[in-house]
């Protein structure tokens, strides 16, 4: 089969479309003959080897997590589900033509393998920040750069818990802010001033990773309030730093009622061939990105 791996850490440039042996699974899992992978901001940051001290892998290594295509192996122990299914869920080394899934769910009626590939991880982050945020329905949740893939999540979540959203993001993905529910503005300068003229913040959540992270604890008043899922040095601001998994089939589930209530959908802003990947990281890493990125298998 091909896959996408890399044997060095380093620039986009590493990644290589290569053949391999196909992967099989093992008790609790399925195999999924992948027909598109969610390309995710965590995908180079590993590429990069930013998670080197905290989650090492050992090189050479597949790349990927998210995924959509059709269950065509079934591990020990496995039930409810059965060779030919339409799936999406979250494994690893899902850039490649089959690949071993850990949590999945059957994909929402009406839905296109290319769109369910974007949900597994943005849907889990979203459900976890909001959580760790401690924002409750009734009170404002800002968004530092939410037109990405987690913030198109954040905004749906919230608006259907009942949450009102205040979210930043560049010029051009105001109206799209505004069309899922938000209350925009852009992150330019006096941003701080525009978001406290649209109301009281109760929490906040840096999906960017832009150096906002003082500027969030002074907006909520309380650093315990402010979480970030792309800059390290949160907690030198007493803010939380979210990098550990939570409930993924818990989050998958949410996920396909969502979708079925006609209250989340995230759009694809962009798909990429398998041997495209470089350029899909390159895309990814540049941000400005309105919904998800995923690659076509």
């Amino acid at each position: 089969m091909k896959k996408v791996s890399f044997t060095e850490f380093g620039g986009p440039d590493v990644l290589r479309l290569v053949d391999a042996e196909e992967p099989h699974a093992g008790p609790g899992h399925i195999r999924l003959a992948v027909r598109a992978a969610g390309v995710n901001p965590v995908d180079w940051r590993i590429r990069e080897g930013q998670f080197q001290k905290t989650r090492p892998i050992e090189l050479p290594s597949g790349i990927g997590q998210d995924a959509a295509g059709v269950v065509d192996e079934i591990g020990e122990g496995v039930e409810g589900v059965a060779v030919g299914d339409l799936v999406f869920g979250r494994g690893s080394e899902t850039y490649a033509e089959y690949a071993v899934l850990s949590a999945w769910a059957r994909m929402p009626e009406g839905l296109t393998f290319e769109e369910a590939a974007g949900y597994p991880s943005v849907v889990e982050t979203a459900l976890r920040v909001i959580h760790e945020s401690g924002v409750r329905p009734g009170q404002t949740l800002l968004v530092s750069g939410a037109s990405g893939g987690v913030g198109s999540a954040v905004l749906q979540i919230a608006r259907d818990r009942g949450i009102t959203v205040i979210g930043t993001a560049g010029a051009a993905n105001q109206d799209y802010l505004r069309g899922l529910g938000a209350l925009a503005t852009t992150y330019d300068e006096g941003w701080t001033e525009r978001v406290r003229r649209l109301g009281r913040v109760d929490a906040a959540l840096d999906l960017a990773g832009s150096g906002v992270i003082r500027e969030l604890v002074e907006l909520t008043g309380d650093p315990g309030k402010v979480v970030s899922i792309a800059d390290l040095g949160a907690p030198d601001h007493g803010a939380r730093f979210s990098g550990v998994t939570g409930d993924v089939p818990r989050a998958l589930a949410e996920a396909v009622d969502l979708i079925s209530r006609g209250r989340l959908r995230i759009p694809v802003e962009k798909s990429y061939a398998l041997a495209d990947a470089a350029a899909a990281h390159i895309d990814s890493r540049a941000g400005h990105t309105r919904g998800r990125r995923v690659l076509l298998v």
